[in-house]
């Protein structure tokens, strides 16, 4: 039988982990799009409110959680840990695989604990409408349960292959109360122009990421948001990984492996943050893994570099792995880890040669994803699947050496809206997609030159 770790609600973490304070060299700041200096607050304030953008900033170990956003942590937080012993078995490793699950909360995926306090902080500085983007719709429908929660108007940009891929996610972003538009659409002047580029876009994250930011820059009411990337988002993910933790003690065992999909980066860096904080401060040997998808692999074929994080070019430059801001990937089904770039911590955490990084292809993924399925039950999402296949790769090292490693991973969201790849994969029409050398090589020829 699997084996559950709960944690009561009063051991919930009371306090995001900011990683930046442990870093043995500092994090590159964000810059101006205009001058190139650095950006400072007011730099930022049309788009976000003044307590996030202290918390993008801050030097502290520790940022506590309002009290009303525990609240709200507490319809799903603590999230369960689970041994994956049937699994174990299937892949005939000595290895112990434990798993952070965090489909459990109401949107089915780790995105609330980001979404959640970044509308109670806009609704606190009086911000009546959010606008944001997302990939595979878990962020969209995260922030929109979030917004209805405080009384707040959305706007969602949702990527147009995605739209058209998960219809489902689209209505849980209705039910909830959101507006949602495909991008690129005809909406907004960014849109307009992406079009009359290419009519027959099927979109990307930076796409939409402008949509979002022309109509949040463009309206004094309206506030923008972001699921991931950004260090405050990092910050609030922790919450994941301080509880595992915790739950790896009550469960005798210290991760020898932690993994995580990576995209942006909010859920690797929720489960691997408090992980690589212990690194540098107590000198533990855990090997931590960033996996992504071969065909949008920003960390293992990107370069290091301040880029946009949008096409239109109206974000601040990020000093960040990239394949560059008008990359367009192609239409795999793990939508939320489409991004031409990675959040600039987990790419400093890289250049610091704390994590490594992997990147596999969508049928290796689905395999192990229906592999874990029919072992323990759980049907994961296409973006957490990547974690699922380097764990393969992980057990099978274990395997060959005979070393019973602790291997720990997110699980991220469940796939429950996700079918249609499902059955793509089991009918054998699911498509590998190699690395599009070429068209990285174009998009990166194209981003801003910054000593």
């Amino acid at each position: 039988m699997a084996t559950k770790y709960f944690l009561s609600e009063d051991r919930m973490p009371t306090s995001w982990y900011n990683l930046n304070s442990d870093f043995p060299a500092p994090l590159p700041p964000p810059l101006h799009p205009g001058t190139l200096q650095p950006a400072g607050p007011d730099d930022l304030a049309p788009l976000f409110p003044m307590a996030l953008i202290m918390q993008e900033m801050t030097p502290e170990r520790y940022i506590e959680i309002p009290e009303e956003v525990q609240d709200i942590y507490k319809l799903w937080r603590p999230t369960p840990l689970f041994r994956a012993p049937h699994w174990e078995k299937a892949l005939d490793t000595p290895a112990k695989i434990f798993f952070k699950y965090e489909g459990v909360s109401p949107a089915g995926s780790h995105k609330p604990n980001t979404s959640v306090p970044q509308a109670y902080y806009n609704k606190q500085e009086g911000i009546t409408k959010l606008t944001t983007e997302t990939g595979a719709g878990q962020w969209g429908s995260a922030l929109s349960m979030a917004c209805q929660m405080f009384g707040m108007e959305l706007l969602v940009y949702m990527v147009k292959i995605s739209y058209q891929q998960k219809p489902y996610r689209r209505s849980m972003i209705h039910t909830w109360g959101a507006e949602v538009i495909p991008s690129p659409s005809d909406t907004t002047n960014a849109g307009r122009a992406f079009l009359a580029n290419d009519p027959d876009s099927t979109g990307s994250l930076g796409m939409a990421i402008s949509e979002a930011v022309e109509v949040a820059a463009t309206n004094e009411d309206t506030h923008y948001s972001l699921g991931s990337v950004l260090n405050h988002v990092m910050h609030h993910q922790t919450v994941i990984g301080q509880e595992a933790m915790e739950q790896c003690a009550d469960a005798g065992v210290y991760p020898d492996i932690v993994i995580g999909c990576a995209g942006g980066g909010s859920n690797f860096a929720g489960i691997s943050f408090p992980f690589i904080g212990a690194k540098i401060r107590e000198g533990k040997e855990t090997r931590i893994i960033a996996v992504e998808p071969a065909a949008c692999p920003s960390l293992t074929k990107g370069i290091y570099a301040y880029d946009f994080g949008d096409v239109g070019m109206l974000t601040p430059l990020l000093k960040m792995h990239t394949l560059g801001h008008d990359f367009v990937p192609a239409g795999i089904h793990a939508g939320g880890l489409r991004y031409h770039g990675m959040a600039p911590m987990v790419s400093h955490a890289l250049q610091l040669g704390l994590i490594e990084a992997e990147a596999y292809t969508q049928n290796a993924c689905f395999k192990a994803a229906v592999q874990f399925a029919r072992t323990e039950g759980i049907i994961p999402a296409p973006e957490s699947s990547h974690a699922l296949a380097s764990v393969v790769n992980a057990a099978e090292q274990c395997k060959q050496s005979g070393e019973a490693k602790t291997i720990l991973f997110n699980l991220s969201g469940h796939g429950h809206f996700d079918m249609a790849a499902y059955d793509n994969y089991l009918s054998g029409n699911l498509q590998d997609y190699a690395y599009p050398a070429e068209k990285v090589a174009e998009a990166q020829a194209r981003m801003p030159q910054v000593g």
